[in-house]
């Protein structure tokens, strides 16, 4: 298989997601000498954003999720597959960037009324944030009204646990699923 063949069917398999085949075939380049960034430029996030492109030419939303990387951090890289993610599962995403202020969450929580908000962290200096945003929700008085997902490479369940997030996942994918969970859970009548 030449390099452009590998690419194409890598692109194919992930716009059918096809899961198996995409974790083969990037295996497979990587053994080709194709590096990380080539696969993800030149394939994977493309077919994402062509899976996001559909979905906003013709299927409802199946929610709205505010999403930064907390202040005094300036990692995106995880945060922009995130969101390509969510966005290629049919959730309308709204990206505040980098070195998001507690206040502009709050703002864009009133503002877009979303139904998740997720915090983005790198540094395990800049963590301790996700507590800071969390109390600038209870103090608004919004924090009942959105599931807070948290996530970034030192954050754990523990941490998440400690800081009253209602969701964590270690990847993009484990993302999207906790959160259709957590929405489905939100979502059913207690008395059903």
């Amino acid at each position: 298989m030449t390099r452009e063949e590998l690419l194409s069917q890598l692109y194919d398999d992930t716009l059918v997601g096809n899961g198996p085949a995409v974790l083969d075939l990037t295996n497979q380049g990587l053994a080709m000498g194709l590096g990380p960034e080539e696969l993800l430029y030149e394939a994977l996030i493309p077919s994402l954003e062509e899976v996001g492109a559909r979905f906003e030419r013709g299927v409802e939303t199946i929610g709205t999720i505010v999403m930064g990387t907390v202040k005094g951090d300036v990692h995106d890289i995880g945060k922009n597959l995130v969101n390509i993610m969510f966005e290629g599962a049919g959730f309308h995403v709204i990206d505040l960037g980098v070195q998001v202020a507690p206040e502009k969450f709050v703002e864009a929580v009133k503002t877009h009324k979303p139904d998740i908000v997720g915090f983005s962290a790198f540094l395990t200096t800049t963590m301790p944030m996700f507590k800071a945003n969390i109390n600038a929700l209870q103090k608004s008085g919004l924090r009942d009204q959105v599931i807070v997902m948290v996530g970034g490479a030192p954050v754990t369940q523990e941490y998440a646990d400690v800081v009253g997030a209602d969701g964590y996942a270690a990847d993009a994918s484990a993302a999207v699923v906790r959160a259709k969970e957590l929405l489905a859970k939100r979502r059913t009548p207690v008395n059903a």
